[in-house]
């Protein structure tokens, strides 16, 4: 079966934005004292660096066994168990 590039690169995408989403609230410390103008909600340090660090290996392991799952028909038993087609 011939893999399309761009349907992986595309898939692999939508998984990483997916995940970031559920990453961004962890390690949120926010400043008690913030300087005037600031928000009082904005965290103090973001921590980004480490949110995509951990996006990025978070969604490649569930892109791979998504990945693993269309490409050894793991998908197709399970339309057949569910007993729908879509």
């Amino acid at each position: 079966m011939q893999t399309n590039w761009f349907i992986v690169l595309t898939s692999y995408f939508v998984v990483w934005w997916t995940v970031l989403f559920a990453v961004l609230p962890f390690w949120v410390e926010r400043d008690p004292n913030p300087a005037q103008g600031h928000d009082p909600g904005a965290p103090k340090n973001a921590h980004i660096g480490r949110k995509f660090m951990v996006t990025s290996i978070v969604a490649a392991v569930i892109w791979a066994v998504l990945y693993y799952m269309g490409t050894h028909g793991a998908m197709d038993r399970m339309i057949e168990w569910i007993g729908t087609e879509p």
